[in-house]
């Protein structure tokens, strides 16, 4: 759901304690994409929100799902979570599928949203691509599942990028009705968590191509468990040009981001100038004046040396998790225990607004 930042503590509309939700679904193979689209801005965010974290497995089984590698892949990601930072003492780390209340709540906001809302909803039509009578009904509902994630914590603030803002325009308008329907301000109109400068990272083969798991060349992507010298070897090997390194005036007129043109011209140049940033914690115009006209050898270099430093400790802690599968579990359990406690009451709320009868 999130995005990341140049620097991940520069956020709009901060509201101390406000409660934050976001998810991420157990695809496997995290990278450097992941790391630094969510996973960073997670840990950041617990210094000034309440935070729920879920790994989606409802919404990863919209398409089939090997069972074997679905639970580890939900372990793996929840390893990440841990060994990037985020204190599951402080914040609650769980798995979907274990808080039925998710699904539950789903059901009533399927019987809310409209099928003209989710007739326009941009990213089933680019999933279920040209076979689209094939698809999952869960597929196609999976905006309303997203909206009850959010809204059985009725959390505040949702950590966006551009590929979930439309689902969760969509959670405030089904929240709307929701209350207009009944009468009653059942849940609170969401929030987006917006971020600084976003880091949209790309392939390493190709840079016009966003980071991907599915790319067939493991060397297109730098995997959060990667040993130091694999990190290296990657980016030493990643495609650039024969250009010098570009320098500012490869900038708009603001300095604020690279402009048009010379993007279109060295996507694989800035997109390794871009994840330099994003690593250092500083604009994009950092490293162009720093390394503006020298060679891409030495450029590549120190950012082999920054990639180490920051995802080689996160990767040892990880593989040292994923090989004590018990404990990750038991982070899952305590975490499901206390996102039941808080999403329960929610639903029972959610329930008699509607005129569900209970005991």
């Amino acid at each position: 759901m999130a995005k990341s930042a140049a620097g991940a503590a520069n956020i709009t509309g901060s509201t101390p304690m406000s409660r934050i939700f976001s998810g991420v679904q157990p695809t496997g193979n995290l990278h450097l994409g992941n790391y630094l689209g969510a996973i960073r801005n997670f840990v950041a965010l617990q210094a000034e929100y309440e935070c729920i974290y879920c790994v989606v497995d409802l919404h990863a089984i919209t398409v089939w799902q090997d069972p074997a590698e679905l639970r580890a892949q939900t372990r793996e990601v929840t390893a990440a979570f841990l060994a990037a930072g985020i204190d599951p003492k402080t914040s609650i780390i769980f798995n979907q599928s274990q808080v039925s209340a998710h699904a539950e709540l789903a059901w009533l906001f399927n019987c809310v949203a409209r099928l003209g809302w989710l007739n326009r909803m941009t990213q089933f039509k680019e999933k279920s691509g040209k076979n689209r009578e094939a698809a999952s009904v869960g597929l196609y509902v999976y905006p309303n599942l997203m909206a009850a994630d959010i809204m059985a914590y009725k959390a505040t603030h949702v950590p966006v990028g551009e590929d979930q803002r439309q689902h969760l325009e969509l959670t405030r308008d089904i929240a709307q009705k929701f209350n207009n329907d009944t009468g009653k301000e059942v849940f609170p109109i969401v929030e987006p968590l917006i971020f600084g400068a976003a880091t949209r990272v790309m392939s390493l083969r190709d840079g016009s191509k966003k980071m991907s798991k599915s790319e067939p060349s493991d060397f297109s992507r730098i995997n959060i468990t990667d040993g130091p010298e694999l990190i290296a070897q990657k980016i030493r090997k990643a495609r650039t040009d024969s250009a010098p390194v570009p320098g500012p005036e490869a900038l708009t007129a603001d300095g604020l981001q690279i402009a048009e043109a010379h993007q279109t011209e060295r996507p694989e140049a800035f997109n390794l100038l871009a994840i330099y940033a994003a690593l250092s914690h500083q604009p994009i115009a950092a490293p162009l004046n720093e390394f503006g006209g020298s060679q891409f050898s030495d450029f590549k270099r120190r950012l082999a040396e920054l990639a180490v430093e920051n995802l080689g400790p996160i990767g040892t802690e990880m593989q040292r998790l994923m090989a004590d599968p018990a404990y990750v579990d038991s982070v899952l359990a305590d975490g499901a225990a206390r996102a039941d406690a808080q999403a329960a009451p929610v639903l029972a709320e959610a329930k008699e607004a509607i005129g569900l009868l209970s005991t």
